[in-house]
């Protein structure tokens, strides 16, 4: 079935509105500090859990295609639907969320109803920047549309409101993600190299190649062909489609008491190792910015 293009979704359902839209200031702020280099775009959102309030932004609301940081909204979808997790899935959810497998990503997306599933959690979660992949690519769950501002959201809500079995299976694999990607791409960028332990960290990349420049040697997670979405980059919809995006997101800080969403589009044909370099001294400054 073809799913149509979904629009966002402006109200969230009662059980999560009152206690996020509370603490959501109806404008964000521009942080400052971070310099974003001249053909890149960057966007970001730091919520402070201890102080309940958001303490830096930057184009909060701005729409990028998802890559790898949808399979956070994936694993929510599957295991809030089921009371339990057959023993097969649960190592699809493992290598899924630690190694960002797209084999296993798919499994899950097709079983799910492919765009439905961006659908549910946009209006569960109260996500007012996330839609579907377009019409004519239901099978891309990497072109999802999202935000910064959203992720946060998301993480606020397995936090906050989620199942604690939801809860500690989705957060107890990011907070052991594993150095590398099933497809050889290093996930040690942005938060990872930029932040001192511990966190945990949902990556993301698209529009690289199919072969990463040096190949990420984490026997535990390597095995997987090499990522379907970076080889198969055609459709239109797509945010900044034709330019590699490079995303980091998380909890961080002591008792991960920060929420950070970093999300960036590089020039096209820009480097992954340049990329890398950006979107880590972004990371870096703002974290440094939010713990002075």
């Amino acid at each position: 079935m073809r799913i149509k293009p979904f629009a966002a979704v402006a109200v969230a359902v009662p059980l999560l509105a009152a206690p996020l839209a509370v603490l959501a200031p109806p404008a964000l702020a521009t942080a400052g500090p971070p310099r974003v280099p001249a053909g890149t775009t960057a966007a970001w959102v730091v919520f402070d859990r201890q102080a309940g309030r958001f303490v830096a932004a930057r184009n909060a609301h701005r729409k990028y295609r998802s890559a790898s940081v949808v399979k956070i909204l994936i694993a929510i979808d599957y295991l809030e639907r089921r009371a339990s997790v057959p023993r097969e899935d649960a190592a699809l959810l493992k290598v899924m969320l630690r190694a960002s497998d797209d084999d296993a990503a798919s499994a899950f997306w097709d079983r799910g109803g492919k765009g439905r599933i961006i659908v549910r959690m946009a209006r569960k979660l109260g996500l007012s920047d996330t839609a579907p992949p377009p019409a004519s690519q239901p099978g891309f769950w990497g072109y999802t549309s999202l935000s910064a501002y959203d992720i946060v959201r998301t993480y606020r809500y397995l936090l906050d409101t989620a199942d604690a079995r939801v809860r500690d299976t989705i957060l107890g694999h990011l907070r052991q993600a594993a150095p590398c990607g099933t497809d050889g791409f290093d996930q040690t960028f942005g938060i990872p190299d930029a932040v001192p332990r511990p966190y945990a960290v949902k990556q993301g990349w698209s529009g690289f190649g199919a072969t990463p420049p040096t190949r990420c040697r984490d026997a535990k997670a390597l095995g997987a062909p090499v990522s379907w979405i970076a080889q198969r980059s055609t459709g239109s919809g797509v945010p900044d489609y034709g330019r590699p995006v490079l995303h980091t997101t998380g909890l961080v800080g002591k008792g991960e008491r920060y929420v950070m969403a970093v999300l960036t589009a590089h020039p096209a044909g820009g480097t992954w190792s340049a990329s890398v370099k950006r979107i880590t001294a972004i990371a870096r400054g703002l974290y440094r910015d939010v713990t002075s």
